[in-house]
Parts: C-alpha cells; structure tokens; sequence
C-alpha cells in the first residue's frame, strides 16, 4: 500500500470530499487534519487536530509517516471582510502558514505537496472571447487573490531549494452538494421560481463542479508529470448567466423564469446599491482554458455540467427545510 496521504482542511467543502475519494479508492492510508475534529469525521481516515493555520502550527504529528501533503486548508474568501488590514490577514493564514507547512513537509521526508490555489491569482474577469489559461499572467485584484499567488511563488521557491515537489491547481466557481454562497441563493431563487432579470446578460463563465476538480486533484497525487506544474480546472463547458440559470431550473424540473434588462442599467443599478463585485460575478465573464490537464495529465472531467448540476439540486431537495 502507498505512503499516505495528509489532506489538510479536510472538514471543509473541498477537502471533504477529496478524503471521501481517497477514502473509496482504498490504496492509499488517508489522514484528514482538522482546525478542531467535526462532529461526523469520515469513516475510515486517521485523524489529526491541528489548531489554526498559521506561522506556528505544529504540523508534526499530522506529517508522521506522509509522502504526499494536499492542501486545502485557507483563510477563505468573504464578501464583507472585518478584519482591520484584510491582506495581512490573509497573508498570515494562507503564505505564512502555508509555508510552514511546507517546511514542515520537507523536514517530515514528504515527496510531493499539492496546493488548492484560485483563478482569483489570474484576475476577477476575461475578455469576451477569451480564457485564462496557465500562461496567463497573474493579475489577482483583492486581498485573498494576492495571497494565493503569494504563496504560490514561495511555495515554488521552496520546491526548487529543498527538492520538494509543487503541484498547484487553480479552480474557478465551484459547485457540487452543499454549496454555499452565491451558487446556493440562485438556487434558491430558481426553485421559489422568482423572475430573474438576466435574460440578455450575454457572458462566458467556467465552473468545475466538486466531484471533476477532486478528481483532478487525486490525480495530480500520483500522476509523475503533475510535479513542478501548474493547473486550472473546469468542467470544459462555458456558460453565460441564463444559460446556468436555465440548466438549474432543468435540474429542479422547471423553467427558469427570465427577463431581460439591458446589462449597463443593471450595472447601475448595482453600482448604485453598492453591489458592483455582484455584477461581475453575474453579469462578466471569467473562462478558464483547462485544456493543459488533459494534455500533460490525460484528465478528463468524470461529470459532465449537468450532471454535476444534478447531484447539486437532488442534495439541495434532499435537505432538512
């Protein structure tokens, strides 16, 4: 049986369900480490409390016996940040802590880290007709963007010093069971049948739905030519705003009820609410070129958006309301 694998942020929306894979795919030991132990830890992982992630987190018990790291574990990104310096916050969590974690890992004998990032590094929006990609230069525009391409770069630095192996993949939206956030209230908004004013909102977005990016993610484990690398995932399917609204409704069994208002009054409308980033998010694009991870990798996304989309409402459905 392989060496094991530490998944950190192994309660999270992510790393959850990458130790449930690990977990199904029975030939790798799995340790899942925890902030503080969830109530329903998954059976079958040795688990490892590790407190906060920061500058002075003692990863040594948790990298016992651990050829390859998986980090997952962030100070995620918020809308309404109340931290009084945001970036120094996010720099402590997520570069400091990060790299000391990847000490650590070195000092352990560990083999191979792989490192949940964000598209974020590469900017908030695309123009039309175009796709980040892996060339791409990094642009990130807010606080918690800044600091995963932070600690990209001195996670590679690090690699290169002291032989330890960086594969870093950089994910858009993701959705699957139980999202949260902006995904879940279009949801909502979709199921209570609520008129949705972007009927001529006219954008590409990419998502990758939590089962096909933690497949990507497992494979970058293993596969030899992940090491040194970095990749974006997505689903390889674009869709406008009314385009996912519409493949909701199909989820939920339902036509999604669209109207169309010209963009630049919604525009103003949300500049004048103070609600400019959601504008963005829902009206601007922001594609993804995933096609390195199926050229170096071989990858292929195991659901396609619909299916992905599916599993998605069918647990949404399924929870206690």
């Amino acid at each position: 049986m392989s060496a094991r694998v530490l998944v950190t942020g192994a309660s999270g929306f992510v790393g959850s369900a990458l130790v449930r894979q690990l977990l199904d795919r029975r030939d790798v030991p799995v340790r899942a480490a925890f902030r503080s132990v969830p109530a329903a830890p998954p059976s079958g992982a040795e688990m490892c409390r590790v407190g906060d992630l920061g500058v002075d987190t003692d990863w040594r018990a948790a990298l016992d016996g651990v050829d390859t790291v998986v980090h997952c574990a962030a100070r995620v990104h918020v809308m309404h940040d109340t931290a009084a310096d945001p970036l120094e916050a996010y720099r402590r969590s997520n570069v400091a802590g990060t790299l000391q974690l990847a000490r650590s890992a070195v000092e352990a004998g560990c083999r191979r880290l792989v490192f949940l990032s964000s598209i974020k590094v590469n900017g908030e929006s695309t123009p039309p007709g175009g796709a980040f990609s892996e060339a791409s230069a990094p642009a990130p525009l807010d606080p918690y963007g800044v600091s995963k391409l932070e600690a990209e770069q001195a996670l590679f630095a690090l690699g290169r010093a002291q032989g330890l192996e960086i594969v870093v993949v950089r994910p858009p939206l993701v959705y699957g069971p139980g999202v949260r956030a902006n995904f879940r209230t279009m949801m909502r908004a979709v199921e209570r049948g609520m008129p949705l004013p972007f009927a001529a909102v006219d954008n590409r977005r990419s998502l990758v739905g939590r089962d096909n990016l933690v497949d990507l993610v497992s494979l970058c484990i293993r596969h030899p030519a992940a090491a040194g690398e970095v990749f974006l995932a997505a689903d390889g399917e674009d869709l406008s705003t009314p385009a996912l609204l519409t493949r909701i409704a199909d989820a939920f069994g339902r036509s999604a009820r669209l109207f169309p208002v010209p963009p630049a009054l919604l525009a103003g409308a949300a500049s004048a609410l103070g609600r400019r980033a959601l504008y963005v998010r829902l009206c601007g694009s922001l594609a993804v070129d995933g096609g390195k991870a199926r050229t170096v990798l071989g990858w292929r996304p195991p659901d396609s958006v619909d299916a992905g989309l599916r599993k998605t409402v069918a647990a949404y459905r399924a929870e206690p309301r």
